[in-house]
C-alpha cells in the first residue's frame, strides 16, 4: 500500500526512495557525488604561482625597509658627529686653544660622543676593504678618515673608488684674512664625506 504525505508542496512516494521535489527545489547537488571535484593541476600551479609573486613582493618591500633604516641610523649618528664637531669648535675657540683647532682635524669624531654607537668597531691603521664587518663604523689612524661600511647596498652607489663604503672626515674652512698677504683665517669646520656617493632609497 503506498501512502503519500503532502507537506506544502513537497510529494514524497513511500513505496521508494525517489525524492522527486523538496520545497519546490530539484534534486540537490550537494548529495550528487559527481559534484565534488579536487584542484586540477592547473589550478593548483596558478595558486602555488601566485603566493610566489605575494612572496617576492613582501620580501622586497622588508629588504628595502631594512636599507631605509641602516641609512637613516648612519645619517642619525653623522648628525650627532656633526653636533660634536661644533661643540668642540665653539669651545676651543672660546678658550682660544690655537693648537687644538689645527689637530680638531686629525682627532676621531667618536672621541666627541659621549656614548659611542653600538655598532662602532674601534681603531685600526690603514683599513683596507673587508676589513670592517658591514653595517659598522671605524677610525683609520693612517687617513684620519671614519669610515662605515654599509650591510644592505641595493640602492648604494659607491664613489670613485668603487668600494662600497662612506669615508668620512673633518675639514677646516678658511678665507682670506683681513690682514692681506695671503693670510687665512679659519671660519668654521665640517664633518663631511670624503668623496661624494649616493645611497638613494625612494618607496615605490
Amino acid at each position: 500500500m503506498k501512502s503519500r504525505i503532502e507537506d506544502r508542496g513537497s510529494r514524497i512516494e513511500g513505496g521508494g526512495c525517489d525524492v522527486h521535489r523538496v520545497e519546490g527545489l530539484t534534486r540537490s547537488s550537494i548529495l550528487d557525488p559527481r559534484s565534488s571535484k579536487g584542484f586540477t593541476l592547473v589550478e593548483l600551479l596558478v595558486v602555488v604561482s601566485l603566493v610566489a609573486i605575494f612572496a617576492s613582493m613582501l620580501f622586497s618591500r622588508v629588504w628595502l625597509y631594512q636599507e631605509m633604516a641602516e641609512k637613516a641610523a648612519m645619517q642619525q649618528v653623522t648628525g650627532a658627529l656633526q653636533t660634536g664637531l661644533i661643540l668642540q669648535y665653539g669651545h676651543r675657540m672660546a678658550s682660544n686653544q690655537a693648537s687644538g683647532m689645527k689637530n680638531i682635524s686629525t682627532e676621531n669624531p667618536m672621541d666627541w660622543l659621549a656614548r659611542k654607537p653600538g655598532n662602532y668597531a674601534g681603531e685600526f691603521d690603514a683599513i683596507k676593504p673587508g676589513t670592517i664587518e658591514p653595517g659598522n663604523w671605524a677610525f683609520d689612524l693612517s687617513t684620519h678618515e671614519l669610515i662605515y661600511v654599509p650591510d644592505h647596498v641595493e640602492y648604494f652607489v659607491p664613489a670613485r673608488d668603487g668600494v662600497k663604503w662612506i669615508r668620512f672626515r673633518t675639514r677646516l674652512d678658511y678665507e682670506a684674512g683681513y690682514g692681506g698677504k695671503g693670510v687665512k683665517e679659519l671660519t668654521g669646520v665640517i664633518f663631511a664625506p670624503v668623496e661624494p656617493y649616493q645611497w638613494s632609497i625612494r618607496e615605490k
